[in-house]
């Protein structure tokens, strides 16, 4: 497939390769220059450990709360009023 670039220096990536690589608008694309070739790869999105921080967080959690007594609560061994 072939582009054109343009007078600002903008490429199109062809339709049919953005819905293959499932490229959208907003999209962030890395480029690099490799044995004379222009290479590029989509990165993902946002951080992924920011996109999971927090996820453990509950109501019952507590920064008190032992990793065993934790664990259980998980586990569902024992309730919070257990503790």
């Amino acid at each position: 497939m072939k582009a054109r670039v343009s007078e600002r220096s903008h490429v199109t990536i062809p339709k049919r390769l953005r819905e293959r690589l499932g490229i959208h608008p907003g999209d962030v694309i890395e480029f690099w220059e490799q044995d004379g070739a222009l290479v590029d790869r989509r990165l993902l999105a946002g951080d992924p450990v920011a996109a999971v921080t927090g996820s453990l967080a509950q109501e019952w959690a507590s920064p008190d709360l032992s990793t065993d007594a934790f664990l259980d609560l998980v586990r569902g061994r024992r309730t919070r009023d257990d503790e």
